[in-house]
């Protein structure tokens, strides 16, 4: 099963069921349409509805992207995870990136690895967000598709950078592509990587596996209490599983053929001794 959880999607756009059956005949089996909003968040927010023309071996989800500037805004990440199948975060600047690795909720962190970064990826940082069970993306699309040699130069170094800090854990290769052109068979995809710095098991890993957990621990966190229990509807037929035995009070008799434990045989021959005693003072 191959994953691509970042496609930009809008629902008047006319290349959309290009896409989508571009990345069917691919190989992929999971595509994340995403939504991405700059700035403050508006008071109602809902994803877009999904494309009816797709193909029917995609599974298609709803992600959102949040660009973050200051590490003071955003504070509805909780009640957007309930609304979207994948929230993710693309910081700006070093301050925010490190504010999104420690303490806010999401499923994926996205840089903008196409243009030049004022700043250096560190293991510390990253590894905070790695522990926690978010992802760090990479998106192939921009420097495929951006301005001239600079936008790949940027992101082969950007990417290699990246790659050195996480020690090539916890890494996820998407697209970002707007157009079917700019899209990359899966094995494709794995070669990337490894010109990246990644091992071809490292790679594939991060177009499957690593993928996969995401899609997993953000279904997780909707249906579940920090990742704990989960909300299972009550059954009608709860009631009949309850114990038989809370119907009558009545104590059940032991099973005679049961064989008594040296234990009871001595207690019992403790009781018929005191009873006798009894028997002979009266």
């Amino acid at each position: 099963m191959f994953y691509d959880l970042n496609v930009p999607y809008s629902p008047d756009d006319p290349e959309v069921p290009h896409t989508l059956n571009f990345l069917a005949e691919l190989g992929y089996t999971t595509v994340a349409l995403s939504q991405t909003i700059n700035g403050k968040l508006p008071p109602t927010l809902a994803p877009p509805p999904l494309p009816t023309n797709a193909p029917k071996s995609l599974q298609l989800l709803t992600r959102l992207n949040l660009t973050l500037a200051d590490p003071a805004q955003n504070q509805r990440l909780t009640a957007l995870s309930q609304a979207y199948d994948i929230v993710a975060l693309r910081p700006t600047n070093e301050k925010s990136l490190l504010n999104a690795c420690t303490n806010l909720e999401c499923d994926v962190i996205s840089v903008d690895l196409s243009v030049r970064l004022p700043y250096h990826f560190k293991f510390k940082m990253l590894s905070a967000a790695i522990s926690r069970g978010v992802r760090i993306e990479i998106c192939y699309g921009p420097g495929i598709t951006g301005s001239g040699l600079d936008a790949r130069r940027n992101l082969i170094g950007n990417a290699t950078s990246l790659i050195r800090a996480t020690r090539g854990r916890g890494i996820i290769v998407s697209s970002e592509a707007r157009r079917a052109l700019s899209l990359r068979a899966p094995w494709d995809v794995i070669n990337l990587a490894c010109v990246w710095g990644l091992s071809q098991e490292r790679g594939k890993e991060a177009v499957c596996e690593e993928s996969r957990k995401v899609t997993a621990l953000a279904k997780l966190k909707r249906t579940s209490w920090r990742g704990i229990v989960d909300v299972v509807q009550p059954d009608n037929g709860a009631d009949n599983l309850k114990r038989k035995a809370s119907i009558s009070s009545e104590p059940v008799a032991e099973d005679a053929d049961k064989p008594l434990s040296k234990r009871e045989i001595k207690r019992r021959a403790k009781k018929a001794r005191f009873d006798a005693k009894g028997e002979n003072a009266t």
